[in-house]
């Protein structure tokens, strides 16, 4: 009896427990409740308490626009924060669109300029493109006449209430959990890194299998597919950036650690690459009290005396391989040393800033609005994909306003709204969202013109049945999909302007065509401005990418080979990699929330990433990309510890032997033209499908010669160029991608960024 309770009987002797709702089901169903309680108090306060229908109309439309079409990422009192900060900016959009309003032509204008700098905000990262949707709705209300300067005061009280009592649902109603920070995910991997060097550096000298799994799910905490959107240091900021950057040297360091060679036998008790993993181990116990919030006593550790002590150590009579582990413990106490150092920055801001290396630390010595100006000015041009969506969408609202302005449509703003909330990045994904949305709008329509038949004119009913609609809307509407979106929403905005003037069904029919010409206008703009969205533009960033990464792999590996002296302040290697870099990020990650066209009878099965069949594996080319900027800054910039009072020193690269620098050469030229080769593969990939092979594989029979043992310098550029080669394998689908790496912004070891 107690068995059966729990659930229901299956007849077969099992019993089927109830399905619980599910977690996006949860998820709306609390941010309905904060909509409708927001959005409900602030119509009802103004329409019935004090009169005023201009405000109440306000007081809604702000609080669903910014909830209800906004997704703001984070808990309640993170968005709370956010729209407390964009209450000014909703008193300067309303006030702009009523005055705006007095001529069509101004007020497309205002929504061709305004709707771009909106959607353009995206730049900044996940919480202002959260926000774009519902600022763009603050300005489009005003923008429609009646032209009334003197119901300012009105429109902006209303939406200031409106804002408040959202501000306060979100801070207080149905709180979720928060989730772990960014910054706490990167000081428990330092403190993984920590526990890595400890069982490196005593018997028997290598990683259990334990710690060896806990480095790896400590880097893949980090990576920001697992990352709430929210915590993501995606801003420009110092702070932000220097966040960012301890996260992916901290995920270099556990890849390097994890990978670290074996010591040969007998070597463990005088091996001089052990007081370096030891100092390594200090680094990092440092970098992760700081991020905790309690930094150490004394000044900062970096393993900067046990590194020039190991590379300045005989090496003309080391095997090759020691050479090689040598080369790999310089390149894990980089690491160790640009977690610190970025820890810092992250923690303290600029005043970290000084004496660090202009090359890898860049955005340290800058001040924010600088830093601000490089994010937007590397984003202005066609082929970033903030920069399509802003035009596209732009181009849309402002064509939408002209035919609502120019055909005198009855409520217009519903075409304007349809417009923003149907446009997609891709044409295939407006057409199926326009298909659903009429679909759904005709059916809502005929429910509402048979309410306003049987009930008529009686606001009591429709004030009564308000709320609850309102909460099954934001509740279903988001979970089904647009199709029950617009038809719930048809409901909802009926019963709205029902109770502030009469309303027969013809509401209705105006809603249905309204709507019809709306998301006709998006799909129109959707199939002139870049119809294939980040489709067509991650092929050809990744081209660009892989063709600067070439020209990169050449410069350096020439300039290590040669040797000379780099002055300080010299610009850094690698400048046009590291913009490919961010432009081909963002169209991945558009990319990703992109429905794919279907595959071609010649394509060949999915990456080993999970990329679409057909597709070459994107991850691993910004991967690549990240390995080739990484490296060339280490092998071509050692970087030299800090002058007292921030004093920049000259760094001196020794030339090697010749026929190590022929051998170095050859390697780079020989990792160079496979970038190349795959690079115009990119380029033919609409006309011809991706290789099934790796192109430019070495033929049968071809060998490496090793030069005789050198240098340090020479292991550790070999080193890399020899890390590429597996990149360039692993994108040609010869490899899957080891557990502790990653592909894209979080794969290397430092922000990419303009």
């Amino acid at each position: 009896m107690g068995a059966k309770a729990a659930g229901r009987d299956t007849g077969d002797g099992r019993t089927r427990r109830p399905r619980r709702p599910s977690a996006a089901f949860l998820a709306a169903g609390r941010r309905s409740a904060r909509v409708t309680l927001a959005a409900g108090a602030g119509f009802y306060l103004f329409l019935y308490g004090l009169g005023q229908p201009v405000a109440a109309t306000y007081a809604l439309f702000a609080a669903v626009a910014l909830a209800g079409l906004s997704h703001i990422p984070g808990t309640g009192r993170q968005r709370a924060a956010v729209l407390l900060r964009l209450v000014p900016v909703a008193w300067l959009l309303v006030a702009a669109g009523t005055f705006l309003a007095v001529r069509t032509w101004s007020a497309v204008a205002g929504m061709l300029v305004i709707g771009f700098a909106l959607a353009f905000v995206a730049v900044a990262g996940p919480r202002p493109a959260g926000a774009a949707p519902g600022l763009q709705l603050l300005y489009i209300l005003p923008s429609f006449p009646p032209y009334a300067p003197d119901q300012t005061g009105e429109r902006l009280i209303g939406a200031t209430v409106g804002i408040l009592l959202l501000i306060l649902a979100e801070a207080f109603v149905l709180p979720e959990p928060a989730p772990v920070p960014y910054r706490e995910l990167t000081a428990r991997a330092a403190a993984v890194a920590e526990r890595c060097t400890d069982e490196l550096t005593s018997a028997p000298y290598v990683l259990s299998p334990s710690t060896a799994r806990a480095a790896g799910n400590a880097a893949e905490a980090l990576r920001p597919s697992r990352v709430p959107e929210a915590e993501r240091p995606a801003g420009p900021g110092v702070r932000s950036r220097g966040l960012a950057h301890a996260g992916l040297a901290a995920r270099t360091l556990l890849n390097r650690l994890v990978r670290l060679p074996a010591l040969p036998p007998g070597r463990a008790p005088t091996e001089p690459g052990l007081a370096l993993l030891r100092a390594v181990g200090r680094s990092t116990a440092g970098s992760a009290s700081l991020l905790w919030g309690s930094p150490p006593a004394g000044p900062d550790v970096t393993p900067a005396t046990e590194r020039a002590a190991l590379a300045a150590a005989p090496t003309r009579a080391a095997l090759p391989v020691a050479l090689h582990r040598r080369a790999d413990l310089l390149d894990l106490a980089d690491a160790a040393s640009a977690l610190t150092r970025a820890a810092g920055l992250a923690v303290r801001g600029r005043e970290r800033a000084s004496g660090l290396p202009l090359g890898r630390f860049w955005y340290a010595h800058m001040r924010a609005p600088r830093l601000w100006w490089r994010r937007l000015v590397g984003h202005a041009g066609s082929r970033s994909v903030f920069f399509q969506n802003a035009v596209r969408i732009s181009l849309a609202l402002a064509a939408a306003r002209a035919v609502a302005g120019l055909d005198t449509l009855p409520h217009g703003f519903w075409a304007m709204l349809a417009t923003l909330s149907l446009t997609r990045t891709t044409l295939v994904a407006t057409r199926k969202s326009t298909r659903q949305a009429v679909t759904g709008t005709l059916i809502g329509a005929l429910f509402t013109a048979g309410v306003f038949a049987l009930v008529g004119t009686d606001t009591t009913v429709y004030a009564v049945v308000l709320l609850p609609v309102l909460l099954v809307t934001f509740t279903v509407g988001p979970v089904k999909g647009v199709g029950w979106a617009q038809a719930l929403f048809a409901i909802t905005v009926a019963l709205v302007f029902a109770q502030l003037a009469p309303a027969t069904w013809r509401l209705a029919e105006a809603r249905v065509l309204d709507v019809v010409i709306g998301s006709v206008i998006g799909a129109v703009f959707g199939l002139l401005a870049w119809p294939r969205g980040a489709q067509e533009e991650v092929r050809r960033s990744a081209a660009v990418l892989l063709r600067s990464a070439a020209e990169t792999v050449i410069m350096t590996s020439s300039a290590v080979a040669a040797g000379g002296v780099r002055a300080p302040g010299a610009p850094p290697p690698g400048a046009l990699l590291r913009h490919s870099l961010v432009l081909a990020e963002s169209a991945f990650a558009q990319y990703q929330s992109e429905p794919m066209s279907p595959p071609s009878a010649t394509s060949r099965p999915g990456s080993p990433s999970g990329s679409p069949p057909g597709q070459p594996d994107w991850q691993a080319v910004l991967l690549a990309g990240h390995h080739t900027l990484w490296g060339a800054e280490r092998v071509l910039e050692p970087e030299p510890e800090p002058e007292p009072r921030g004093a920049a020193a000259a760094v001196t690269v020794p030339p090697l032997e010749p026929a190590a620098a022929v051998a170095l050469t050859r390697l780079g030229e020989r990792v160079a033209g496979r970038m190349l080769l795959l690079s115009a593969a990119l380029d033919a990939l609409g006309y011809a499908p991706w290789p099934e092979t790796p192109v430019g594989r070495p033929g049968p029979g071809t060998t490496e010669v090793e030069p005789a043992p050198t240098g340090t310098g020479y292991h550790t550029a070999d080193a890399w160029l020899h890390s590429l080669l597996a990149d360039l394998e692993r994108l040609a689908g010869a490899a899957p991608a080891p557990a502790c790496e990653g592909a894209g912004p979080e794969a290397a070891g430092g922000p990419a960024d303009t």
